[in-house]
């Protein structure tokens, strides 16, 4: 028996929205997979991109007395809620960066009978520039194509590792695999998980890996209980956060895999940096060098850059270091892109250094401080600096106005011969830039993302999963309700990580050179891409 569709109440076809007929999708998609049509006590809900037929994650369902449901990954959702199912049941539809059209009285949602081995299928228009992908980490990834007997892409679609939510991702090519590490991660067993990092391995697209559009299979180092356990054992005790990961060669030419991690309690000043270096038998970091520091944390997302003939890692676009063991331990190496005069340590008496046109001249000083935005802010208030002689100041290119960037990543993009960004603006919001230097400057940008009144911090492009020559890219961030304006908290979709594809030969996403006068000499113009990790 198949679900009834009542046509009288299908809003119009003005936002572009496409509807199929309920019982053809799936009955193709199994044709299509050689698989039989599940036979079960569902009535199996998909949603879709209309632009491209995806199913659509985190689409949320709700009935008119408020029972809600989520589209799992693959855009699924089993129904089954007696005293629902035979009659006609109204669905209101909502996600982030999708639309349905809305009806007479204003409401957005459909109405469907729902039945038992029943399907119907809806087509959303997607306002994001950006297409939302699947769910990387957490439990249920799959858990309405599971119920419903559909087929899935991972090996562990319900839960892996015991892993419920996970923050923050940094990841690298190391030894042929990507290795991947996120900060605190809750576990099924407790409130508190693990605040040492945990980690996982995934083989590389073309290299045993799945297609990135399918999925990433994480292979978790684990614990003895199975859950997944610290990849920084030490010190002990206090949130361990790893800022960021590079490979480099050490002494006998091997390739190596280091970290910079802070030892925290909770968004306090840290207690104190290390630099710590993987064991590959053990599967673990282990501390190389302490350093007496204290700034707090800040996901960086390293890249390599080979400027004036030297290769450099760097960790920030303002923030680099040769890229060799002995001077990723020596914290006097580390070089910093400002213009603040002297030894560039910015208190109360720094000066900012200019040109003769007056402009403030940027330069590389290794021992300075980093110019991150807190420490551009000190000095745009207290009047040494303006807003558009940041080094970044981005606008939104439809409106003009300013946009307020926080975190993200930088990397070489062969498809655009750009440098691109992706930022994270005010909660739940992702930008994408451009510019022809790492250091920028950064002018022009475009909402690629926004996620209503959730938060989505952190967002990082994964460059070692592009595509047909960087023309596609992806990008993660944290999907929270953290440091946002949400009402509730999305189930299983709360505190984990959410993949986007973004498409760089959209028109949306053509940008200007910068039309403003630039921040000096806040160019990197021997930069280029730099060699092999």
């Amino acid at each position: 028996m198949s679900a009834t569709k009542h046509a009288k109440d299908i809003p119009p076809n003005r936002s572009g929205v496409v509807w199929c007929e309920p019982a053809l999708f799936l009955a193709s998609l199994c044709l299509a997979l050689g698989v039989g049509a599940a036979t079960n006590d569902y009535f199996v809900i998909r949603v879709v991109d209309a632009e491209t037929g995806r199913g659509i994650p985190l689409v949320e369902l709700e009935t008119v007395n408020h029972v809600k449901a989520w589209t799992d990954s693959a855009g699924v959702v089993a129904f089954l809620e007696p005293g629902l199912m035979g009659i006609e049941t109204y669905f209101r539809v909502a996600s982030p960066g999708y639309e349905w059209a809305k009806d007479g009285f204003g409401n957005r949602g459909v109405r469907w009978v729902p039945v038992a081995g029943g399907n119907a299928t809806l087509a959303l228009r997607r306002t994001n520039i950006a297409e939302r992908l699947y769910r990387l980490t957490g439990q249920g990834i799959y858990r309405d194509s599971v119920l419903a007997g559909l087929p899935v892409p991972l090996k562990e679609p319900i839960i892996n590792a015991q892993v419920m939510g996970q923050d923050t991702v940094i990841a690298t090519p190391y030894l042929g695999r990507v290795y991947w590490f996120w900060g605190d991660t809750d576990r099924a067993s407790y409130p508190l998980g693990n605040f040492g990092a945990a980690g996982a391995t995934s083989a590389l697209p073309g290299s045993g890996g799945l297609d990135v559009s399918r999925g990433i299979d994480f292979d978790y180092f684990k614990g003895p209980e199975g859950f997944a356990r610290p990849m920084c054992p030490d010190p002990d005790r206090d949130l361990r956060w790893i800022e960021s990961v590079m490979t480099v060669r050490d002494e006998q030419g091997r390739e190596r895999l280091v970290a910079r991690v802070s030892h925290q309690k909770g968004l306090k000043p840290a207690e104190a940096w290390y630099l710590m270096l993987f064991d590959d038998e053990r599967g673990q970091f282990k501390p190389i060098e302490r350093w007496d520091v204290h700034e707090g944390h800040d996901a960086s997302h390293p890249f390599r850059v080979r400027s004036g003939g030297i290769d450099y890692w760097y960790l920030y676009p303002n923030w680099r270091v040769r890229a060799d063991l002995p001077s990723l331990r020596d914290l006097s190496s580390y070089e910093s892109f400002t213009c603040v005069a002297g030894d560039g340590r910015v208190n109360p008496d720094s000066k900012v250094e200019r040109n003769a046109e007056g402009k403030p001249r940027y330069a590389w000083k290794a021992g300075a401080d980093r110019l991150h935005m807190g420490r551009m802010r000190t000095l745009i208030d207290s009047g040494k600096l303006s807003q558009d002689e940041s080094w970044m100041d981005l606008h939104d290119v439809s409106t003009g106005e300013r946009v307020a960037a926080t975190r993200g990543s930088v990397a070489w993009n062969a498809y655009r011969h750009r440098w691109v960004a992706i930022l994270a603006g005010k909660a739940g919001e992702v930008w994408f830039s451009e510019a022809d230097t790492p250091t920028g400057p950064w002018v022009h940008a475009v909402r690629v993302a926004s996620h209503g009144d959730y938060n989505f911090y952190n967002p990082v492009h994964h460059s070692f999963l592009d595509e047909d020559g960087g023309r596609t890219i992806y990008f993660e961030g944290t999907y929270t309700a953290a440091f946002a304006k949400a009402k509730e908290m999305t189930p299983r979709y709360e505190y984990n990580q959410i993949l986007y594809r973004l498409r760089l030969d959209d028109d949306r996403l053509r940008l200007p050179g910068p039309d403003r006068n630039e921040p000096a000499v806040s160019r990197d113009l021997g930069a280029e891409p730099g060699g092999s990790r």
